[in-house]
């Protein structure tokens, strides 16, 4: 916990600083959620094909990005906002200018109760 997975266009790849995205959503996921560093976790999936609208796919003038954390059960509503309002300003940050138009979006849920973690 936190379990972080960004979905994006991989269109992206190259304008995409996932990196400094990581570590700059860490620290945000720490002081907003108040998450322990060393539990943040993200796994970053690039999407050979996305569609947007009534565009031809094959246009790659717009692109999708989708971040998805996953919290242990308790934040409040308002905490949520604030982290999704973070991932958006930071999604800003970390993807270069002049490449497609960028679609992106954020939600916060809560983990299953069943959640357990693995560690080795």
């Amino acid at each position: 916990m936190p379990q972080i997975t960004v979905d994006y266009s991989g269109t992206l790849e190259d304008a995409f600083d996932r990196a400094g995205f990581a570590r700059a959503l860490h620290e945000a996921t720490v002081g907003i959620a108040t998450a322990k560093p060393e539990a943040c976790k993200t796994q970053f999936r690039p999407s050979a094909h996305t569609a947007y609208g009534y565009e031809d796919p094959a246009d790659h003038g717009h692109a999708i990005v989708h971040v998805t954390i996953g919290l242990l059960a308790g934040r409040s509503d308002e905490t949520k906002a604030r982290l999704t309002e973070a991932v958006l300003e930071l999604l800003g940050e970390h993807i270069g200018e002049g490449g497609p138009r960028v679609h992106g979006s954020a939600e916060v849920r809560d983990l299953d109760p069943s959640y357990r973690k693995f560690d080795r």
